[in-house]
């Protein structure tokens, strides 16, 4: 189980490590130097990239966290931090596919359309969501945390 464990960490960082980069890093820089319309540029060259990776460590972190509580003999057995972080997860799964689909697919269509204020109405939306999965994510990890010392 610790390989599945060590793949489900690294996915874990992966997508929650690079939302606090975006949000709390490339987000101001780009504000600071940038103009609005390369600055939407930028974006959707980011996100283009970032969730590729996102959608990736999201299909790790699924099949890792469904493989480790089989181990545990299903939620019936798994301990009670892991019934939270499961139902986190879960949330935090439906907030990117949402994401994703309704902000991330038109956004770039503004952006190839050179639809600037629709293109930063979504982006503005896309930073509130990514804020919440963020605040999640870390929330996430430290149920993990604190409930592994209590087993």
């Amino acid at each position: 189980m610790s390989y599945f464990k060590l793949i489900h960490l690294l996915a874990v960082l992966v997508w929650v490590g690079g939302m606090f980069l975006a949000y709390a890093v490339l987000r101001p820089a780009a504000v600071e130097v940038l103009q609005p319309p390369q600055r939407l540029g930028l974006w959707n060259s980011v996100f283009r990239r970032f969730f590729s990776w996102v959608w990736a460590a999201v299909g790790l972190i699924l099949i890792t966290g469904f493989y480790m509580i089989y181990q545990y003999g299903g939620m019936a057995h798994a301990p009670r931090y892991v019934h939270f972080m499961l139902l986190l997860g879960l949330l935090m799964t439906v907030i990117f596919a949402y994401v994703f689909f309704a902000c991330y697919v038109p956004f770039s269509l503004h952006v190839a359309k050179e639809k600037w204020p629709e293109a930063a109405a979504l982006l503005g939306r896309i930073r509130q969501l990514v804020a919440v999965n963020l605040t999640l994510g870390v929330i996430t990890v430290a149920v993990a945390v604190v409930g592994m010392s209590w087993v």
